[in-house]
């Protein structure tokens, strides 16, 4: 048996950049090439590389909660998909969130990568498609009580064979999707990518080959998992408890808890969300793998920012589920809104449990929320969705105030360009401005919302909400008061006003306005005394 290559630091550090360049140009072909303005515009896709077995050696500078989600999606994958069907050129799709998933609209494009005949590597595009079908426009039926009503699932799916498109499968999906021109324009970028990172791949076997290539890639899992040990002994062994709350049942409900046990034990951390609720009639449910994701996300952030993100960094975290809870939903329950709301509360409750060892490190509380608004509306070309988050003010930290107008944690989407939505949809952006006073106080202030208004211009137009923050406003830290929550209403045109609710879908008319007021972020220490 001929031993494996040895990778020597310098090789090493070479590759590591390399495979992080691929997974990023992934990203770029899709900004450049997808149809939709939610990607092209707003950024709603990652891109990553894993190794044969599907653990992660690289991503892109994109949204954490789908990076740490593809940590996991082509080892389930090939838990369903044996390596033996995959060949050269193919491109399979899924969508389904109990394959290592997360929500409907989060569709993954993944190409397994060969040389020679050796499957070595996979490349994976996620890209949130505006629309997959279902009960209204964009996707989001706050009204679910099951996993159907959210759009079309597709379990593992060979959409792509010896690079040429299967147009029977293609239109199938088409079918049952709005805005399918848009659509079949986002499935081709995201093909795209994962061609132009199959080629990147392929110039680096070239010049050393598969063996080589795979011991890189467990080199890159060894130094991670290095790293990330190294980076919990430094907290103090014990056991932390934290708690945070979704704002409802996602029917309007009563509050909901998140909570979360970490236990340090030397070098192994575990995060064990058995006591949170149990899932719930509404789409905030998620899965076991953002929960995963989550854990990565607070252990990166805290006390790894440099390590190199891969399956090595996983190792030594343990996460922990009960199956039927709120975080790891029966397969049947809607989860479209747990993708980006509870994903975030988890994250927020093991932030809450770590300020024991941890405040100096800490924001307070931010938007930890999309923000979201969707617009379903008629245009000459047909049915169009516009999906917008908005963002809100950052948590203040221990040396400087909250920053205005962004996003935090697991999120990393920017907004549309007025110009944008006004040039695609019928439309106007009336006004934007900072909503001055809405950050926590403090010794230092929690950052500022924003303020947003849409006009209508077309006859109909559905309108969806999913957002937190309103009724559990965000968090002040270390004696500092939380921000202001998050509002959205309905000035209609003969001028009588409606209060939108978080999770909500409403028809409205030509003329009627759309005011989204998102929340403020909590402020961190005491106020000074008559400051």
């Amino acid at each position: 048996m001929t031993n494996p290559p040895v990778i020597d630091p310098v090789s090493l550090e070479v590759v590591r950049n390399a495979l992080t360049a691929i997974a990023e140009e992934m990203s770029m072909v899709v900004m450049r090439a997808a149809r939709s303005p939610l990607l092209r515009e707003a950024g709603d896709h990652s891109s990553a590389l894993t190794d044969a077995d599907g653990y992660l050696v690289a991503q892109g500078a994109d949204v954490p909660v789908h990076l740490g989600v593809l940590s996991f999606t082509v080892r389930e994958f090939l838990a369903r998909v044996g390596k033996d069907r995959l060949a050269p050129g193919d491109v399979w799709i899924v969508n389904l969130p109990d394959v290592g998933g997360n929500h409907l609209p989060d569709v993954k494009l993944i190409r397994p990568v060969f040389r020679d005949g050796v499957l070595y590597a996979f490349s994976i595009s996620l890209a949130h498609w505006a629309d997959v079908g279902g009960a209204v426009p964009g996707s989001y039926f706050a009204g679910a009580r099951d996993a159907w009503a959210e759009g079309l699932r597709m379990p593992p799916t060979r959409l792509v064979a010896g690079d040429v498109m299967d147009e029977e499968k293609l239109a199938l999906i088409l079918a049952n999707v709005r805005g399918p021109e848009e659509r079949k324009g986002d499935i081709l970028a995201q093909i795209a990518a994962t061609t132009v990172a199959a080629r990147r791949l392929d110039e680096l076997a070239a010049s050393h080959g598969t063996a080589w290539m795979t011991a890189a890639f467990d080199a890159i899992h060894t130094r991670a998992e290095r790293q990330m040990r190294e980076a919990i002994r430094a907290i103090p062994n014990g056991t932390y408890m934290g708690e945070d709350w979704m704002d409802d049942d996602g029917h309007g409900g009563a509050p909901v808890p998140i909570r979360v046990t970490v236990t340090i034990q030397d070098d192994t951390a575990i995060f064990d969300f058995s006591a949170s609720a149990d899932a719930v009639p509404g789409p905030i449910n998620t899965t076991k793998f953002i929960a995963g994701a989550a854990a990565f996300y607070a252990m990166k952030a805290l006390y790894g920012p440099d390590i190199q993100p891969s399956g090595g960094c996983y190792r030594p975290l343990s996460v922990i589920t009960r199956p039927g809870s709120i975080a790891d939903a029966p397969a049947d329950r809607p989860v479209v809104g747990g993708n980006h709301e509870t994903c975030q509360r988890l994250a927020d409750a093991i932030f809450h449990a770590l300020v024991p060892v941890a405040a100096p490190l800490l924001s307070a509380g931010g938007p930890t929320t999309a923000g979201l608004v969707i617009f379903g509306t008629r245009t000459d070309q047909g049915l169009a969705t516009f999906y917008e988050v908005h963002p809100g003010g950052e948590g203040a930290r221990i040396d400087r105030d909250g920053m205005a107008s962004t996003r935090v944690h697991l999120a990393n989407v920017m907004n549309t360009p007025a110009e944008v939505i006004e040039a695609e949809y019928p439309i106007t952006v009336e006004y934007q401005k900072l909503r001055q006073g809405s950050g926590g106080a403090g010794r230092h202030k929690g950052g500022e919302g924003i303020i947003r208004a849409y006009r209508m211009r077309g006859a109909e137009t559905t309108v969806t909400t999913m957002f937190e923050r309103a009724v559990v406003p965000a968090y002040g830290l270390e004696g500092g008061e939380p921000g202001k929550p998050f509002e959205a209403r309905i000035i209609h045109a003969d001028g009588s006003e409606q209060a939108l609710r978080g999770k909500q879908n409403v028809q409205i008319g030509r003329g009627d306005l759309v005011i989204v007021t998102s929340c403020g972020g909590g402020g961190y220490g005491a106020p000074k005394q008559g400051g």
